[in-house]
């Protein structure tokens, strides 16, 4: 696992110790800032939740100019996102908090113009996160965007007054949902 471009591209990541989170293969993450770099300039906060090693918060910190928070509840991980983030000396544009994500998600002030949500599978937690999001729209900027990682298997209809489907993408046992606001021009 390693940083595949920006100002950190090559240094190889930690991963977390044990099974517990299940890291984005390289290629899906080469797949995913291929599609995201033209926005990544735009993007002043990114949000991990569920963030395991970091290593798609500290992949947006390299290829972007923002600043990131990384949330994860194992104690692990947390160690792991603060060893990365050293490793490739973007800590002092990062806050890592040892947070459950709904708790966090319910209650935090900040305007994010990107999420990123990969939970553990086969839980529906990212349905969870996504609802909790669609019912915070404020915590999105007006060109904000979820984007969500998932197993294809854990696909399920998601609609929202306030989040619309926009792309997907998937590559082998990585399904790649991408949200935006849902706008009230018409």
């Amino acid at each position: 696992m390693r940083v595949v471009g920006g100002t950190a591209k090559g240094t190889k990541l930690l991963a977390v110790p044990g099974d517990t989170t299940r890291p984005v293969l390289d290629r899906v993450k080469t797949s995913l800032f291929d599609i995201l770099r033209p926005s990544l300039s735009q993007v002043s906060l990114f949000l991990d939740l569920f963030a395991g090693s970091g290593s798609v918060g500290i992949e947006a910190l390299s290829q972007g100019d923002g600043r990131a928070i990384f949330l994860d509840l194992e104690e692990a991980a947390v160690k792991t996102i603060k060893a990365n983030l050293d490793k490739t000396r973007f800590s002092t544009r990062a806050e890592v908090r040892r947070s459950d994500a709904f708790g966090y998600l319910r209650k935090v002030k900040k305007v994010f113009d990107l999420i990123y949500v990969a939970p553990p599978q086969y839980e529906g937690l990212w349905l969870e996160a996504l609802k909790l999001i669609a019912e915070r729209p404020q915590l999105l900027s007006p060109s904000g965007r979820v984007v969500v990682q998932i197993d294809p298997k854990e696909r399920e209809g998601f609609s929202s007054a306030t989040l619309q489907l926009f792309d997907e993408r998937k590559y082998g046992n990585t399904l790649l949902l991408f949200y935006r606001k849902t706008t009230t021009d018409h």
